[in-house]
């Protein structure tokens, strides 16, 4: 009878649950190890660990952001900004030429003993740059005239007094400069010579006399200035320095500018090179006298100067 009784069916997903999953004994056993237990524990802390202490760097969550190069380069401002006096070069550059000879001349005036150092240390003038001072000196005399009147009368030469008199000094200082023994080029210093002495040419005349003492006393130092360098340039090589140049003409015409009061320099000239058979001559190559080719062929075959006497000084 009890056979007969229907047993339920089994559901589906039973069958396929015992397929797949292994057979298990239904018992427990008694005890479990704590060993396993402690292993599985320690197996689970180092993978933690192995996962944390991995490079940042291989990770897409963790790769650093590159700043831009501007960034980077910004410069650092000063800490503790604040006024100051600007240093030695910096200062230099802000003054012109003016203010620093003005300075230079102060600092000598207080420390005496750096003018020598200052005088050895500078570069030594030429003859460009002395023209250059005149010439300056000169054109603050030509604007100091005043405007109308006659530029020859008393009032006009009380007028330009100071600058008419800083122009003379300087030329009485810059001329000693270009002399010999202090300059050895005869050439350098008949090129200071023939410049300058056009300046003075230049020079304004007054209807006074007593106020023309000036202009003729620098006539009077010109003209000892060019017999120095005549002599000196004669002594060398036969005075040939002196045959090139056309100095001959140079001088002649500043003597005829001069109204003659150069006539003893040109008189040395012609002393020297043995042109000239007297000093009642003031040109060059008169008739009887030797040409510069003559001259030249003297020099090459030694016959110069023969039967021609030297004289010495200008009278």
């Amino acid at each position: 009878m009890n056979s007969l009784v229907a047993t339920p069916p089994v559901p589906p997903h039973i069958y396929e649950y015992s397929r797949l999953s292994p057979s298990r004994p239904m018992s427990t056993p008694s005890h479990t190890p704590t060993t396993n237990r402690k292993r599985k524990a320690e197996d689970e802390h180092n993978d933690f660990d192995s996962r944390m202490s991995a490079s940042p760097t291989n990770s897409p969550a963790f790769t650093p952001r590159t700043l831009p190069s501007s960034s980077r380069q910004i410069k650092r401002a000063r800490p503790n900004m604040g006024g100051r006096p600007l240093s030695l070069p910096r200062l230099l550059e802000t003054l012109d030429t003016d203010a620093l000879r003005d300075v230079l001349r102060s600092i000598c005036d207080r420390h005496p003993n750096l003018a020598d150092e200052v005088v050895q240390t500078a570069p030594r003038p030429s003859v460009a740059s002395a023209l250059q001072v005149l010439r300056n000196y000169q054109s603050t005399l030509q604007s100091s005239f005043p405007l109308g009147g006659n530029p020859e009368s008393d009032y006009a030469y009380n007028r330009v007094r100071q600058p008419l008199g800083n122009l003379l000094e300087a030329l009485s200082d810059f001329t000693p400069h270009f002399l010999p023994p202090n300059e050895t080029q005869p050439s350098i210093s008949l090129s200071y010579l023939d410049d300058v002495t056009e300046i003075i040419h230049q020079l304004p005349r007054w209807s006074s006399p007593q106020n023309n003492l000036e202009r003729d006393s620098a006539y009077d130092e010109i003209c000892k200035a060019w017999i120095l360098v005549i002599r000196e340039a004669a002594k060398r090589g036969g005075g040939i320095q002196l045959q090139y140049g056309g100095w001959d003409q140079k001088l002649a015409k500043h003597n005829q500018n001069s109204g003659g009061r150069l006539q003893a320099a040109v008189n040395d000239l012609a002393s020297s090179l043995g042109w000239m058979h007297g000093p009642e001559s003031q040109g060059f190559g008169s008739p009887g006298g030797n040409d510069l080719g003559s001259i030249r062929e003297q020099l090459l075959s030694g016959t110069y100067g023969l039967g021609n006497p030297v004289k010495v000084g200008p009278w």
